[in-house]
């Protein structure tokens, strides 16, 4: 049975609401958008009066504010009845861009000031809706996952707050360590990783690559990251390798151990395509530096693939990067706040994951298996023989 064969045949868990808030806006608008022509012709006539209701609309998008007051403190304002639906609340905590005023002054955004708006517009909402599933495409303090010293375990403690809070599923992309999921053992909890999208990207800008095992490999930048890598490798059918990262623990800069190097485990690059992928590029210092030494093992085209793109140091760094040769492309999704200036690099390739997001939504909406969605093995392999063809 087709997923579309599937959905027309089951009932949706609830009338669906979306609360896109306004650092997410633009995928809201998309996947809104996406929903609703998917909907408008699909045939309903097995569904039940109930289930008809209000299923297909020109818009799905709740009205809510965020207001401030003079002093800085806020409150969240649901415009329209929430009663009875299946909302989905999503957020990027990392959007910097926005700003607020406390006391006359202009503030910008902290991930913790979006996430105080999450918590207020789910307060909102009352109880009153059926359920309530949260889609952080940035898990919020993802980063503090674990305890290495006397230390506040920030990421399972708002993954506990939100479960309190009345959320039923926490959605996710490739999350910095998957066990934090670990402090929810009851709730729904996904961690989706873009890697179909990244080849999608890749492949739609460049034209003369060769995917298999003479001519390509998959670079792990630590030991963290190995699983990604090795899937990747694993779908296209090519070597894998890795750097571990040697820090000086005698020293803290900047909360963490500095790096003293990174030191290669894997087989030969020479004359290689290589794709280097992890989850973030925070400053982007340690890919510059992995892509560095692969060049100085003499690989071709250096390939920067990360799920999210915060560039907290701008874009010089990786400028000065790829006019050495040393990058040939970065390759994020939009996942996360994108400034103009990232978007105006030509060596810069952005994936857009409205579309996913809008499937995931559409298919748990109908209390749908979301399994072949988040395994894109035929997928790949589907992308990978057109472009082959030369037919992609």
């Amino acid at each position: 049975m087709s997923r579309e064969d599937e959905l027309e045949s089951m009932r949706p868990h609830g009338p669906l609401g979306l609360i896109p808030m306004p650092s997410i806006a633009e995928i809201g608008d998309k996947v809104n958008k996406y929903l609703v022509d998917w909907r408008a012709e699909r045939n309903i006539d097995n569904m039940d009066h109930y289930s008809k209701k209000n299923y297909k609309d020109d818009n799905y998008i709740i009205d809510v504010t965020c207001p401030r007051f003079g002093s800085g403190e806020g409150k969240a304002v649901i415009n329209e009845s929430v009663r009875g639906l299946d909302l989905y609340l999503l957020t990027d905590v990392m959007n910097h861009d926005l700003k607020y005023k406390i006391c006359g002054y202009e503030n910008r955004y902290s991930p913790d000031d979006h996430y105080a708006d999450l918590k207020r517009v789910i307060a909102a909402a009352g109880g009153k809706a059926k359920r309530i599933t949260v889609i952080l495409p940035f898990l919020y303090e993802s980063r503090q996952h674990r305890r290495s010293a006397r230390e506040s375990l920030d990421c399972a403690m708002a993954l506990k707050e939100l479960t309190d809070y009345g959320v039923d599923n926490i959605i996710t992309f490739d999350a910095h360590d998957p066990r934090v999921q670990n402090a929810i053992p009851l709730k729904g909890f996904e961690t989706i990783r873009p890697t179909y999208q990244f080849l999608k990207g890749i492949c739609r800008n460049v034209k003369d690559l060769q995917i298999d095992n003479d001519h390509m490999m998959i670079i792990s930048p630590d030991e963290g990251a190995m699983d990604r890598a090795i899937y990747m490798a694993n779908v296209l059918g090519v070597d894998v390798g890795m750097f571990y990262k040697r820090r000086d623990y005698s020293k803290v800069v900047d909360g963490r151990n500095p790096i003293v190097a990174h030191e290669f485990l894997g087989s030969s690059v020479e004359g290689k395509d290589v794709i280097i992928v992890d989850d973030m590029i925070s400053s982007g210092e340690s890919m510059i530096d992995v892509a560095r030494q692969l060049k100085k093992r003499k690989a071709n085209r250096v390939f920067a693939v990360s799920t999210f793109g915060l560039f907290t140091n701008g874009m010089k760094l990786f400028d000065e990067a790829v006019e050495e040769g040393i990058i040939y492309k970065v390759v994020t999704t939009n996942l996360v706040h994108q400034s103009e200036e990232l978007l105006s690099r030509d060596y810069y390739i952005s994936c857009d994951m409205s579309k996913y997001i809008a499937l995931l939504i559409d298919t748990l909406n109908h209390d749908s298996s979301i399994s072949s969605l988040l395994d894109p093995y035929e997928r790949i392999n589907k992308l990978l023989k057109k472009y082959r063809e030369g037919t992609y």
